[in-house]
């Protein structure tokens, strides 16, 4: 049977993947197979373009094509080349099979010889075996190279929002005005105020969206601020790499961000009537969940209406039957004004615990250098751990998920220690401003307790107790989170006790976080 007794489907077929990256356009590949087929006098029924890769079986022109010369509608196929048809061995095997059938007669292309012969068929084979060859080389060769990649540290995928890839440079660079933003919602939600909801109204108002142009969804919120690629970390492989990109949050936000995420499940939608001056300052003393308040209105029989506000217990814990009954606002003001006034502080002794803050200041950096030696030699032994842990995984003594985790635990810890060296190196002296504005503050502390503003009285208490007060036998309690406010405790025996014992400690007044 010769060329004009044979019916030819002409098949195009390009792909976006790697391999196909100096194949001819799916226009010249057409354009140069109706050439061909004119000056070989080839009888070409229909065209038939694809838009696939050819490495795995299931392509649904290619099949419909097969199916119609099973169905005798053609004996022949024209394509540029041999792995246009197959770059799997289930798609080479079925064009083979149709050969040894007779269903398919002749397969023209302009870029080889081919004859349906054994010989011929042998050939097929062996090209169909080199494309496949080709295929599996090269995704072998592109994961090496991304592990390559990885392992000096370059990110080999889209970088998130608040960087972008430099196709100059092939690398991840920080998007200087996303950046920002992004350290901003960090920020916002590790104050524990925030819903992702907010976060992410929070990022529309300063022009982040998804790629649709649409409002960021609560659950893209939570991945962004659960990814640890902000602090310099990525994950790839399902392990955890140290990057050479520079971070834009520092890991200590970021895990406040995690204790945030962890502890607020789902988020909180408060009422319009729900009271907001005291609620997030304390928690129960007996269950320790959170105090909430709510609005009781009482009607007397003479139509009087009286309106109160009470705090109590959210009794959320249901493993504890929480014993513990609601308290007035009233009551609850006394307590914390009462509170307040034990922390306020004298003018004279003002002026002193400034003058011992400034010989403090003096002292503290010889034992900030001490700490930077320390956490040097810490980081030091964490990288011979890696380097042991690596070796003992490459030598086949641990498991790849052990190897996985404990990587995780000690790049963390290092990354930790690096944050912490690194910020009390460059802000061992930023504790005295603080203590300038806690000492102009606790001066005021009469003041603010006297008065009926209930919200800068909460602000107030935020400062000294942090979250450490707790309402139990409607009794409200707490220790102050400073170390060196313990010193001005003294100030509840004022005239019972020496002002050289209130104010004289061995330690002087810098806070023990920077005395390290």
């Amino acid at each position: 049977m010769n060329n004009e007794q044979h019916k030819f489907f002409l098949y195009a077929r390009k792909s976006t993947d790697v391999e196909d990256k100096q194949v001819r356009s799916i226009e010249d590949q057409i354009a140069e197979l109706r050439a061909f087929a004119k000056q070989e006098n080839l009888n070409v029924i229909d065209v038939l373009i694809e838009k696939q890769s050819a490495k795995i079986p299931g392509r649904p022109i290619f099949g419909e094509m097969l199916k119609r010369i099973e169905d005798g509608e053609a004996n022949g196929i024209l394509a540029w080349h041999a792995d246009r048809l197959a770059r799997n061995s289930v798609d080479g095997g079925r064009i083979i099979y149709l050969l040894d059938t007779e269903k398919l007669a002749s397969l023209k292309f302009p870029t080889l010889w081919f004859e349906n012969t054994p010989q011929g068929k042998f050939m097929l084979n062996i090209v169909f075996g080199q494309s496949k060859y080709y295929v599996d080389s090269l995704s072998e060769n592109t994961k090496r190279g991304l592990r390559q990649k990885v392992k000096r540290g370059e990110y080999p995928g889209p970088a998130p929002i608040g960087y972008i890839n430099d196709s100059r440079t092939k690398s991840v660079v920080v998007d200087r005005k996303k950046a920002k933003i992004i350290r901003g919602a960090f920020e916002l939600y590790a104050e524990g105020n925030s819903r992702l909801e907010d976060i992410s109204n929070f990022l529309a108002q300063r022009g982040i969206f998804s790629r649709g142009g649409k409002r960021i969804h609560k659950t893209r919120a939570t991945f962004i601020l659960s990814n640890p690629f902000y602090t310099g970390l990525f994950k790839y492989g399902g392990e955890l790499h140290e990057g050479k990109y520079e971070p834009i949050i520092a890991k200590k936000i970021f895990d406040k961000v995690q204790e945030v995420l962890k502890q607020r499940g789902r988020p909180h939608h408060k009422t319009k009537y729900e009271p907001q001056d005291y609620c997030g300052l304390m928690k129960c003393g007996t269950c320790g969940m959170s105090i909430t308040g709510e609005y009781r209105i009482k009607k007397q029989k003479n139509g009087n209406v009286h309106d109160y506000i009470y705090y109590h217990c959210t009794k959320k814990n249901k493993a504890v039957k929480c014993p513990e009954s609601c308290i007035r606002q009233e009551e609850l003001d006394k307590q914390i004004s009462s509170l307040l006034q034990k922390f306020s502080l004298r003018s004279d002794w003002a002026e002193k615990l400034l003058a011992m803050a400034e010989a403090d200041k003096e002292k503290s950096t010889q034992s900030v250098s001490a700490f930077v030696l320390e956490s040097q030699n810490k980081i030091h032994a964490i990288q011979t751990k890696l380097q042991r842990l690596l070796d003992g995984y490459l030598e086949q003594d641990i498991e790849r998920e052990i190897y996985r985790k404990q990587k995780t635990k000690l790049l963390l810890e290092k990354k930790s220690l690096a944050e912490k060296m690194a910020r009390i190196e460059q802000k061992q002296n930023d504790w005295l401003e603080p203590m300038r504005e806690w000492i102009k503050v606790a001066s005021n502390l009469v003041k603010i307790a006297r008065d009926s503003n209930l919200q800068e009285k909460k602000v107030a208490a935020k400062e000294i107790f942090g979250s450490n007060l707790r309402l139990a036998s409607r009794a409200v309690r707490g220790e102050p989170v400073f170390p060196y406010l313990s010193a001005l405790r003294a100030a509840e025996s004022i005239g019972k006790i020496p002002e050289s014992l209130i104010l004289v400690r061995d330690a002087g007044v810098e806070p023990a976080a920077f005395a390290v």
